[in-house]
């Protein structure tokens, strides 16, 4: 195959913490390296905490997104987390030279009977996916919400793309219309909130019907207005949807956008729900009242043909 032009996008993001008061002792969980994959390539990603920890280790979590751990022992009235990396990505159906045909895939019957457990028959790893989080439960309203465009022996790929242009249309981008903890139910009777929450619904929707389906969090390089410069870290995380078919694996989704992934879409972290790959979490003793900043910038940089490691 001839090597692919890859867009290389550098991603930088900064948190920032402003504590009210002392704080004497601190545990830090991150998930701020992308996520490598045939897809997906870090050219390089430094992670540089202020002040320094008293201890940092890195490994993979159960789902194999790479994660820092780090604490400190000594006090500190602030915090500064910058994740910088320089990622490069292909187009998954450009570099397998086949066009996407949603109707090419099995029933969704077919694939919700699969992922039942059945004695002395293997399971499916993404069966794990089907079942309630803690920040997604089932509800019947999604289920009969998904079912509108379910319809019976439909091609299980169609009907999840058609499920994420309904939840596009449906749904009302607005900031601070939800918080974390807002109840995936919630967020579907008032019809609003921001990517992770329009994540949370489509996932809701696909495992009601016993489906597969798993959160995926990242970047997304946005274009800035005509005539208009690129603003440093006015962009932010981003937060989109994987659905699992047998003849395709996990296909990604992203209903904020009513569109499929492609190269300017950056992977981070994928888990069950937002719970599982928060960028940045953690367990502090004082502190008090404290101030948070948060800036994310994806920046293009000069293309090259190159292509990704296999």
């Amino acid at each position: 195959m001839a090597p692919l032009t890859n867009p290389a996008l550098t991603v930088e993001h900064e948190t920032s913490f402003e504590y009210g008061a002392r704080v004497d002792v601190a545990y830090h969980f991150a998930h701020l390296r992308p996520r490598e994959s045939e897809w997906q390539q870090v050219d390089r990603h430094h992670l540089h905490i202020e002040p320094r920890p008293s201890y940092t280790s890195e490994a993979s979590d159960v789902y194999g997104n790479a994660s820092t751990y780090f604490a400190f022992y000594v006090p500190h009235e602030q915090l500064t987390v910058r994740a910088a990396s320089t990622v490069r990505i292909v187009d998954r159906f450009a570099a397998a030279g086949w066009v996407l045909d949603p109707n090419d895939s099995p029933a969704w019957e077919t694939v919700r009977t699969s992922m039942r457990y059945s004695a002395r028959a293997s399971l499916l790893s993404a069966a794990e996916f089907c079942f309630p989080s803690p920040f997604i439960l089932l509800h019947a309203e999604l289920a009969a919400y998904a079912r509108e465009v379910f319809s019976a022996e439909r091609p299980l790929l169609a009907a999840a793309i058609d499920l994420m242009h309904r939840v596009h249309g449906d749904f009302k981008y607005e900031s601070g219309s939800a918080e974390v903890t807002t109840p995936v139910l919630t967020v579907f009777k008032q019809r609003r909130g921001v990517c992770q929450d329009f994540a949370h619904v489509l996932i809701a929707c696909v495992r009601a019907l016993g489906l597969p389906a798993r959160y995926v969090s990242g970047y997304l390089l946005t274009t800035p207005p005509p005539g208009k410069p690129r603003l440093l870290g006015a962009d932010a995380s981003h937060a989109w949807v994987q659905v699992w078919s047998p003849q395709f694996g996990w296909l990604d989704l992203d209903p904020t956008n009513d569109t499929i992934p492609s190269v300017a879409h950056v992977m981070l972290a994928i888990g069950r729900d937002y719970g599982d790959v928060m960028p940045l979490r953690g367990v502090i003793r004082g502190g008090g009242e404290h101030a948070l900043k948060v800036a994310v910038s994806v920046v293009p940089i000069a293309r090259e043909d190159v292509p990704l490691r296999r």
